[in-house]
């Protein structure tokens, strides 16, 4: 069986499309921290459609491995030459698949922490980018200020420490550059969070001002960090995924990616060494990017965990399978509509009614086959960002958030571990330990989940809230997932809009 290499390159192409360009040929101008599956079927694509258009041969990626977890992607991309299979999956069963050559080198830090310091040194690198999750800037949700508390960050912190965190590897190779009268990089954040730009800049100067306050404050004055959105779903790779790449194509890819063809990438136009032309790509250049954001966060990332809790304790474990269902998909579209869609801004050229149909037909996509449980990692991360924001705004506006509560309630009653079937549950979340202590203080006393400052601030003493809340577990604890999706459904269907 051949494995896909750049030697496999000219049998493969017969196949599907392969890169146009001359890989070696390609200078690395971006670092990325996190390659996972949703970097390579969103930024890195981007990345490969522009090198293939010719004349962008110095915007090459070089990705960046800091976890453990990221061993293997070293050792698959080391294999692969860092090729890999995209593969496009619409809900008609269309299929559209081409082989990505974007990413030209890979460094996994514990492996030699130098020689990715040196590569973010290098005046080459104009552009380091971020997917490490919502919850890998360190930013607390309750006070909103940098609270370094990984075990990483801490090592960082220390006096003459090798760096092991993105944060630490950055600031040292920032460092050098001004020592060296190198113009600095832009940091661009490319996670789900609400000013990811801004975030990613107050955790960066945060970080160096506890390190060095002199070098912070030459982060802070010229260091651009960009606001971007960004959209594709993009489910985790399964052994099914390969099998089915092998039998189409005849080749063996360790790790493809499968995605759904919808593709957004919404980018604010401030750089500090240059960009490349992304906009010959599709991507949209903009200067304001909050519109756009607010709208995906508490559309599409909100709507995820609306479905998720709900909808596994009533026995689904796909998304496409929740969005299936008449019930949910018209819970999940009166949350879209009456609760979310309020704090949101006007979107240039986005019609928010058409853009909610879409993404319930986006989800209702069987061919991804993206599970719930990826949805509810780290929870405690996602809530805060794209629920609680709209709880909030509501609240200020005396609106609806009924359907935000029972979500907030059915996270909750997950949290103790068992299905209504009395099955175990498996939850991946940095915080389990006192999220669980919170939901058995819950049972004994009703509300007190919502203690949890460092989630819900001050949300908890909200006396329309916690009323709320406490009534949503009553009726999650009296009929069950499902009764409670819809008897609230019917109490609330007649506000609901006929537009």
């Amino acid at each position: 069986m051949t494995s896909l290499n750049e030697a496999a390159l000219p049998e493969t192409a017969g196949l599907l499309p392969i890169p146009s360009y001359q890989r070696r040929a390609v200078r690395t101008g971006i670092v990325h921290f996190g390659v996972g599956g949703f970097h390579r079927s969103h930024q890195a694509m981007f990345i490969d459609r522009l090198l293939n258009l010719g004349g962008s041969q110095d915007w090459g990626i070089c990705g960046v491995g800091v976890l453990a977890s990221d061993a293997r992607m070293r050792d698959v991309l080391e294999d692969q030459d860092g090729l890999y299979t995209l593969v496009l999956k619409g809900a008609d069963g269309t299929e559209d698949a081409r082989i990505i050559g974007s990413i030209t080198e890979y460094l996994y830090a514990p492996d030699d922490p130098a020689a990715v310091i040196r590569k973010l040194s290098d005046p080459a690198t104009r552009i380091v980018s971020l997917s490490i999750t919502e919850g890998g800037y360190s930013i607390s949700d309750g006070t909103g200020e940098f609270d370094p508390r990984t075990p990483d960050i801490l090592h960082d912190l220390k006096q003459n420490a090798v760096p092991r965190s993105a944060f630490g590897l950055i600031t040292s190779a920032l460092a050098h550059r001004r020592d060296q009268g190198t113009a600095p990089f832009t940091v661009m954040s490319c996670d789900n969070i609400q000013g990811n730009g801004n975030v990613a800049g107050k955790a960066l100067v945060s970080f160096a001002r506890l390190k060095d306050p002199e070098l912070a404050g030459w982060i802070a004055d010229t260091v651009a960090f960009p606001n971007s959105m960004v959209d594709r779903i993009t489910p985790v790779t399964t052994d099914h995924d390969r099998a089915a790449v092998t039998e189409a194509y005849g080749f063996s890819d360790a790790w493809p990616v499968v995605a759904e063809p919808f593709e957004q990438w919404v980018l604010e136009d401030k750089f500090t060494a240059g960009r490349p032309p992304l906009e010959d790509v599709g991507v949209q250049i903009v200067d304001d990017v909050e519109p756009y954001e607010l709208m995906k966060l508490r559309l599409l990332n909100a709507s995820h965990q609306v479905m998720s809790y709900l909808g596994y304790l009533a026995g689904y474990r796909f998304v496409h399978e929740v969005c299936a269902d008449p019930l949910f998909a018209e819970f999940i579209s009166g949350f879209m509509e009456r609760e979310a869609t309020p704090t949101l801004r006007p979107v240039p050229g986005i019609d928010l009614q058409a853009y909610r149909n879409e993404l319930i037909h986006r989800f209702a996509n069987p061919a991804i086959r993206d599970t719930l449980a990826r949805q509810m990692v780290d929870a405690s991360e996602r809530i805060p960002k794209f629920v609680l924001p709209v709880v909030r705004e509501q609240l200020e506006l005396g609106g609806p958030i009924d359907r935000a509560v029972l979500v907030i309630a059915a996270w909750a009653r997950f949290l103790e571990s068992t299905d209504e079937d009395g099955e175990p549950v498996a939850i991946t979340d940095r915080r389990l330990d006192e999220l669980r202590a919170a939901a058995r203080a819950d049972q004994i006393e009703p509300g007190a989940f919502l203690n949890l400052t460092e989630i819900f601030g001050d949300l908890g003493r909200n006396a329309r809230f916690a009323a709320a809340y406490r009534q949503a577990r009553k009726a999650l604890e009296r009929s069950g997932a499902r009764t409670a999706v819809q008897d609230l459904t019917e109490l609330l269907m007649p506000t609901r809009s006929t537009s």
